[in-house]
């Protein structure tokens, strides 16, 4: 046999399915490159390969309407299931991977069995959800954003449950189908940490010099998914945010305001670090759809700048539905048109830390990325591993997001601000 020498991960060609297409992007942007279009967007199909759709997010709720009617009803089938299979004597549940294959294995978080109707409200986990579910939410969504974690301390008795491979899942399904008898050896090694529950954020910054009371951030998630390394979700991104801050510091540059770097924990449990950091430092709701409570440095934040969509380099910006920002972030992009960063588009994006910010009215924004492999093989599966990141991307992405903070850095005045609902 030849001797095979191990490839290294390389940028894709231009006309890879995994790259925005410049079609693509003028759809984004409104048909034209840089700009965005009149208006919020909703659903559009051309952000729906990185994971993160555009929306028209539904401001102080949380709730975009982007949950299909097939998804309310696995949702509230699975916890069902689980009761009954538990019911039945089981010690365990195997699961095939909901896509992926070639030994590609997608993971989320465990199921909760569905508690009788008279313990459905009892525990206190639960009346603090019911209590937090916004106005105005349909039934079946209310009911999903008020299901227990698993890792919550008072969850109900639970089994393990195991995504295997589809091909491995498949397997035993056939050898099952063909009337043989399987057996599976299991072991299992889990600790379960009750000595402190508390989340830790990293925090970093360059002081500002006659502006220094004012602030401009940028981040990333720190936490990862159990499944792999994390590389793309979110290692990717703290790389870059650390090395356009460093970038700033290694050019010597001093800019007016304070520039501050987080590095959030707990994003994938729901957003927990970059909300608990905006509630104590800048503002928060007593419940959603309230009346925002504002602190005295709500007013001296300009701006958060997030990346947290894969290893793919940087297209262009979501202005999160503030059309003031269209021709300002234009302009910051121009530079960069022969890196591939052309677009500018008025529609929103959700799914990570920005949200945390731009629903207490605080300009925050994610960047347009390039798709790569990030829902087809990377995004929460057993491959998030450092062969799956796109160096020239990551060294693109981490130029322009340092021009971004630093230009928010150094304006006159602070990014305009959408009106709060």
């Amino acid at each position: 046999m030849a001797e095979m020498t191990p490839e290294t991960s390389s940028t894709p060609p231009a006309n890879d399915p995994s790259r925005y297409t410049e079609e693509q992007l003028l759809a984004m942007g409104g048909g034209r490159p840089g700009a965005g279009g009149d208006r919020p967007v909703t659903g559009a199909s051309s952000g729906a390969a990185t994971g993160r759709r555009p929306t028209q997010a539904s401001e102080g709720t949380g709730f975009s309407g982007q949950i299909s009617q097939d998804m309310m009803q696995r949702f509230a089938f699975g916890p069902r299931r689980l009761q009954f299979l538990m019911e039945q004597g089981a010690v365990a549940v195997l699961e095939p991977s909901s896509r992926g294959d070639g030994g590609t294995l997608f993971v989320q978080q465990a199921a909760v069995p569905a508690a009788p109707p008279s313990r459905q409200q009892s525990t206190p986990a639960a009346q603090a959800a019911s209590a937090e579910t916004p106005p105005g939410v349909p039934p079946a969504i209310a009911q999903m954003m008020r299901r227990q974690s698993p890792w919550a301390k008072d969850a109900p008795r639970n089994i393990p449950q195991i995504v295997l491979s589809t091909e491995h899942f498949n397997r035993l399904a056939r050898i099952l189908e063909a009337g043989e008898p399987v057996r599976v050896a299991l072991e299992l090694q889990v600790e379960r940490h009750t000595r402190d529950l508390n989340g830790y954020n990293t925090i970093a910054e360059i002081p500002g010099t006659d502006l220094k009371d004012e602030i401009v951030m940028l981040g990333g998630h720190l936490d990862s998914w159990h499944s792999a390394t994390g590389v793309t979700d979110n290692g990717a991104g703290v790389a870059v945010c650390m090395e356009a801050v460093r970038i700033l510091q290694a050019a010597g540059l001093r800019p007016r305001r304070t520039i501050r770097i987080a590095l959030w924990d707990a994003e994938e449990q729901g957003l927990m670090g970059s909300r608990g950091y905006v509630a104590k430092h800048f503002a928060s709701r007593a419940r959603p759809g309230a009346e925002l409570t504002k602190l005295p440095a709500y007013d001296k934040i300009s701006a958060y700048f997030n990346l947290d969509n894969g290893t793919g380099k940087i297209r262009g910006i979501y202005a999160q539905g503030n059309s003031a920002l269209l021709p300002i972030f234009a302009e910051w992009l121009e530079p960069f048109h022969d890196l591939g960063a052309t677009t500018v588009t008025v529609r929103s994006t959700g799914g990570t830390d920005h949200q945390a910010f731009d629903s207490a009215g605080i300009p925050g924004f994610q960047f347009i990325q390039d798709p790569i492999e990030y829902s087809t093989r990377t995004h929460h599966s057993n491959m998030d591993v450092l062969d799956r990141a796109q160096e020239d991307d990551l060294k693109q992405a981490a130029v322009i997001m340092a021009a971004f903070v630093y230009n928010a850095a150094m304006r006159d005045e602070k990014l305009p601000r959408k009106p709060i609902r």
